[in-house]
């Protein structure tokens, strides 16, 4: 197979594969595989109930819990082969397989986040992570299910904000206050959910987040970016500083309501959010004093409406019909250092989508689907490096899966149209028709081991930013040209998905292979323009080729509780098909991490180590990153008052105080991640 020639670059520069690999076998028959583990559903897909062929990560209860940071990117940075293309704490989108803005999906219940989080690196996703009950992810390309921009994969984090079941107890809550020694962050997070008899349901959640800035092991700029500009250390920046720019502040509140049938359920949620954080890497050159240096900010507005209803066998032939309708009110202001108001941004979009779920024809059981959305997006002021565009898309797509004896088939086919309006005659419009089909099989054995194998044809079209920005783009200190005449992307993916899961083990293995005509990226040309570097859009052939692993082991009982290890190694091969420098761009680097946990009735230990390799493989003008080991400790210790679940938890993160950079970032050379950190915090559940 390609992936494993001599000559392939995974198997050539990662000889770590090869120990993971045989770990998989060599534990393979060493638990008794009739203790089978729980398995948790992907409810983001309509046919997980029995497997799905696609590469799939979930998080929720305690693993939630313990990974929830500020943003979503970050808190599922550490799942095999997701990074986050990190802004500072406040700002964090998910990178999958080297993948990410405009090519993944964020959503919340299904319904995309309706934000401006792909037009910049500096814009946050909307989505609350405190506020979630679990995270589906999605690996590879979702454009049967969510559209063209999915062809990197989905994110959605399931909310409970409109009831879709009735509670199994009147009132029903959870609340959660963490403060961090860091930037002394403090956050609290509460949820209420209860009922109205045996007919409403409802829900409740509030959050709150405030921090300084935070605290930096090293100075802000890189030892690359030190030398290649052969520049003086600005004396405002020196080691263990804070990192200018890097505060927060956000606050958010929703409600929701469901009325529920016999056969149906009805309901709707609205939610509020207001953010406020700093633009890190605004920072004025040459203030007159270094106490008039100050940097930018963002001020972010957003309501948002969701609306659901499902109805059951409304129709012989016919199990479910489910709708679902989000309609988002979006403005944030960018504040200059100086104080004045430099660009408004405002986006106003819906997106609506029906599921029928069909009964079995000859066998086959399947999802019919219409997706439609409507976005108006405009920005205006000194960075509108874009300019206003009214975007609509409609797409009709149909997923299904037939059991057989010793396997199941998948497959599906979506085909879209999507239309992109410029407000200004002088620019013109641009239309797309994308197609897209997958095919894959998942092979269960008796012995706990499934084997998935999936191929899939996506196709993308160009996103507002990669065909009409024309201007500085300030938070990312770049000016990005844009390409009226780039076409769709489409590509050709395969992946093979070997899982083993038992009381004993756990272990998801991915190996993947994407390949691009017409790839969309951003070029830089080595030239300047108003004194910063050019960026032009551009489409060239290329390759992804990753592995992934995650692995779970108990080793036994010790001190009255159990011991368990984990694995988890991924990497991420990207390149393009000519040139004299083939690697893309913010590419993230090789990781390799090992934890281990005890537990027993009460307690929770656990420490984990992550190596993240020196990211050398870098496109023009890129520096490169370099490497770093990640230390972290969490303890937790559960309490109960009554009908009252509580979870003291002490959390320590880059215990080492090493200087961390994450490749996928745009600014990493002018933030570091923060340095030590230790949080502590409570839950309590009732």
């Amino acid at each position: 197979m390609f992936l494993f020639t001599s000559g392939s670059p995974i198997v050539r520069q990662n000889n770590h594969f090869i120990f993971l690999i045989l770990t998989f076998f060599a534990v393979s028959n060493s638990a008794n595989a009739d203790d089978l583990i729980e398995e948790l559903r992907v409810s983001a897909h309509p046919l997980s109930e029995t497997g799905i062929a696609q590469a799939n990560s979930v998080l929720r209860g305690e693993a939630l819990a313990e990974k929830i940071q500020g943003s979503i990117g970050e808190t599922i940075a550490g799942e095999a082969g997701i990074s986050s293309a990190s802004f500072g704490s406040a700002v964090g989108r998910p990178v999958i397989h080297g993948l990410g803005g405009a090519r993944v999906k964020t959503t919340q219940d299904r319904i995309d986040s309706l934000d401006v989080s792909v037009t910049s690196g500096d814009h946050a996703v909307t989505i609350e992570p405190f506020i979630a009950n679990q995270i589906n992810i999605l690996k590879g390309a979702s454009t049967l299910l969510y559209g063209s921009n999915a062809i990197g994969g989905v994110v959605d984090v399931e909310t409970g904000r409109i009831p879709t079941s009735m509670p199994n107890q009147a009132l029903a809550g959870r609340i959660e206050v963490r403060v961090s020694d860091n930037a002394q962050a403090t956050v609290a997070a509460a949820r209420l959910d209860g009922a109205v008899g045996s007919t409403y349901a409802w829900h409740l959640d509030a959050t709150s987040r405030e921090a300084d800035e935070y605290r930096i092991p090293s100075f802000a700029e890189s030892k690359a970016l030190r030398t290649t500009n052969n520049q003086q250390i600005d004396q405002t920046k020196v080691l263990n500083s804070d990192l200018a720019g890097s505060q927060l502040e956000n606050e958010g509140l929703a409600f929701g309501l469901s009325r529920f049938g016999e056969d149906s359920q009805i309901g709707f949620s609205i939610s509020v959010l207001d953010a406020q954080y700093g633009l890190i890497g605004s920072l004025e050159e040459e203030p007159e004093e270094a106490s008039d240096a100050a940097t930018g900010l963002i001020i972010m507005e957003q309501v948002r409406t969701d609306f659901e209803a499902q109805f059951n066998s409304p129709f012989t032939g016919i199990e479910s019909i489910n709708f679902r309708l989000g309609i988002n009110d979006y403005q944030h202001q960018e504040i200059e250092g100086s104080g004045e108001l430099g660009t408004v941004f405002e986006n106003d979009a819906w997106e609506g989508r029906v599921e029928l779920n069909h009964a079995a024809i000859k066998g086959i059981q399947g999802t019919l689907g219409l997706q439609l959305n409507s976005r108006e997006f405009s920005a205006v002021g000194e960075e509108a490096f874009v300019p206003p565009v009214e975007t609509q898309s409609a797409g009709l797509f149909w997923v299904g899966e037939k059991n057989f004896e010793r396997f199941d088939l998948e497959s599906g086919l979506r085909i879209e149209n999507l239309e992109h309006r410029p407000s200004s005659g002088e620019i013109a419009a641009r239309d797309f028709s994308t197609v897209s089909s997958s095919l894959g099989i998942v092979i269960p054995f008796a012995n706990g081991l499934s084997v998935a194998g999936l191929m899939d044809y996506s196709s993308r079209a160009p996103s507002i930013e990669e065909l009409y920005s024309n201007g500085p783009h300030l938070a990312n200190q770049t000016f990005e040209v844009g390409d009226i005449a780039l076409k769709k992307e489409t590509a050709a993916a395969f992946s093979l998905t070997a899982g083993y899961e038992v009381q004993l083990v756990s272990i998801a293995s991915t190996i993947y292979q994407m390949h691009f005509n017409d790839f969309i990226f951003q070029d830089n040309t080595g030239a300047q323009r108003d004194e910063l570097p050019l960026f032009v859009y551009r489409q060239g052939d290329a390759r992804f080729t990753g592995i992934d692993l995650k692995a779970d082991f108990h080793l036994g009982e010790i001190a009255s509780g159990d011991l368990d290890i984990n694995i988890l190694f991924d990497v991420v091969r990207a390149e393009l098909s000519e040139g004299e420098n083939r690697n893309l761009p913010r590419i993230p680097a090789r990781r390799i991490g090992l934890g281990v946990a005890w537990t027993n009735l009460n307690w929770l230990a656990k420490l984990n180590y992550q190596q993240v390799s020196e990211q050398q493989d870098v496109a023009n003008f890129e520096l490169a990153t370099p490497s770093y080991d990640d230390f972290s400790i969490y303890l937790k210790r559960d309490f109960s008052w009554g009908d009252t679940d509580a979870s003291f938890f002490i959390h320590g993160r880059n215990l080492s105080d090493q200087e961390q950079r994450h490749h996928a970032s745009f600014i990493k050379d002018l933030a570091p991640a923060p340095g030590r950190r230790v949080e502590v915090g409570i839950r309590l559940q009732f």
